[in-house]
């Protein structure tokens, strides 16, 4: 068969938003160092895939992703209800995850390339 015919059969159909976390992680394993990736694999290790799934799932741990569906499902009030202590650290690290993210690192890079 005709090689640019066998690559768009094949080719993922899923949109490009879907696919970019696998082009960046392909980016960046290039261009990282291999003293690098061989520290994070080791430390990775120690803490049971901890950081692996930290990093893929972009920035939220296991807790955080079944809080997001019982959010989801539940509502905030009946969540509330249901484990106000749960709540509140759901609430705290979307809080500070998003500062980080969306305010500290933008002003940062924001320092770094005006004079």
């Amino acid at each position: 068969m005709n090689k640019a015919v066998d690559t768009i059969e094949n080719k993922d159909s899923r949109p490009f938003w879907e696919r970019w976390g696998e082009v960046m992680k392909a980016f960046l394993l290039r261009m990282t160092p291999q003293f690098v990736i061989n520290a994070f694999i080791r430390f990775d290790k120690r803490v049971d895939g901890a950081l692996s799934f930290f990093v893929k799932h972009w920035g939220k741990t296991p807790f955080m992703i079944s809080m997001s569906k019982k959010v989801q499902y539940l509502g905030i009030e009946k969540l509330w209800n249901k484990g106000p202590k749960a709540f509140i650290y759901f609430f705290l690290f979307y809080l500070v995850r998003d500062t980080i993210l969306y305010i500290i690192i933008p002003i940062f890079f924001a320092k770094m390339t005006t004079s």
